[in-house]
């Protein structure tokens, strides 16, 4: 999930009630649910190095078993040495509640990370097996609505802080509103939410009635959450059906999240050969819910000498381990093969996609130029 999401169930945490367990509560939530994308910063050293190591380490059981510690640790340091060095008279940080919001906070965030279709590696060191919910987009503006509710509720009381949510709520209602692929009910609910939201706080709600509102919208999004899991579940195995109801030789599916959809769901089938796309829409009578997307495309189970080559360029190990759909595009050149390596997760969505690749190899099969794009 994007970081705006990750920050704004923190403090949703923060606003439910956690505040009030200890000073520096609310920064610890916050903080906690972003902690493990520290590894972030490997996007510095290029795409690939990006695929190969994030949601890795510091997402998996021994990171997350330590990052509590390390932050309750960090947070009492800076209680200790900055915060009540400055303001002696001010009550000190207590080691219990700030564990709590550590471990609950460091958790959220690895638990929204798995619901998407990019993968978290939950097992690392241990394992690097890609784990996956399948039921969320990577960016998903509800999150940021129920969640962000009760915290625009406590937090915008001084003008800095009302500019700052006026600022956030004018960029992601753009986001919301402008692109073409978010269908029309998606914006106009949203713009509803979003006058919602404000008319409450110009109301002036008190800081009783924001926590309710924390509570609310909490259950809210358990329930949203829950909801999307259970209709990803739903759909994969009622698509299947349908395509065998077409003699279609499908092993599998998979259904994905649509942005800001979450009544339909986009679904890769595989067949031996084929990859299939359907759409599965929620609102349309069963007889009616699916549908094809798209054309397929071409898949290969069993990867020619070339398409081995070019997944073993060291330029691109990381996308390599990261593939789970993929497909391949291989030409012969003057000089060689050239393979453009895509994961169909992604590539429809874009041109060039997420996690693309084009590989040049000689005719002895060395990779001699590689392209990424992320």
């Amino acid at each position: 999930m994007d970081n705006l999401a990750h920050s704004l169930v923190g403090a949703w945490m923060a606003e439910a009630g956690l505040k009030r367990t200890t000073p520096l509560a609310t920064a610890t939530l916050v903080i906690g649910a972003n902690l493990p994308d520290v590894d972030a910063v490997i996007a510095f050293a290029g795409s690939d190095a990006s695929l190969y190591w994030r949601r890795g380490w510091t997402h998996g059981v021994l990171a997350l078993s330590l990052w509590p510690f390390v932050l309750t640790g960090l947070m009492l340091l800076w209680d200790k040495h900055v915060r009540r060095r400055r303001h002696p008279e001010l009550a000190p940080a207590r080691f219990g509640p700030l564990l709590v919001c550590s471990v609950l906070s460091v958790l959220s965030h690895p638990a929204l990370d798995w619901l998407n279709t990019y993968g978290v590696r939950l097992l690392m060191p241990f394992d690097g097996t890609w784990f996956y919910g399948d039921a969320l987009f990577i960016i998903d503006p509800w999150v940021w609505l129920l969640a962000g509710a009760s915290v625009v509720m406590a937090d915008a009381r001084t003008r800095r802080s009302i500019a700052g949510w006026l600022v956030l709520g004018a960029a992601t209602t753009a986001l919301i509103t402008i692109p073409a692929f978010v269908p029309w009910p998606a914006k106009v609910l949203w713009s509803v939410g979003v006058i919602a939201i404000l008319w409450l706080r110009l109301r002036g709600t008190p800081a009783v009635s924001a926590q309710r509102v924390a509570t609310v919208c909490g259950v809210a999004l358990v329930l949203y959450l829950g909801a999307i899991l259970v209709g990803s579940q739903v759909a994969a195995p009622g698509a299947l059906a349908w395509l065998r109801e077409q003699n279609l030789p499908v092993e599998r599916t998979i259904a994905g999240p649509i942005p800001a959809n979450p009544f339909v769901r986009d679904i890769i089938a595989l067949a031996p050969d084929r990859y299939h796309f359907v759409s599965a829409d929620f609102l349309e009578a069963k007889d009616n819910r699916f549908h094809f997307s798209g054309p397929s495309q071409p898949r290969e189970p069993n990867p020619s000498p070339v398409i081995q080559a070019a997944l073993a360029a060291p330029e691109i190990r990381g996308l390599a381990n990261w593939l789970r759909l993929p497909t391949y595009d291989v030409a012969q050149t003057a000089d060689g093969w050239r393979v453009t390596i895509r994961d169909v997760r992604y590539s429809r969505m874009q041109s060039g996609g997420l996690g693309t690749a084009v590989v040049e190899l000689d005719r002895d099969l060395r990779p001699v130029r590689t392209r990424t794009r992320e």
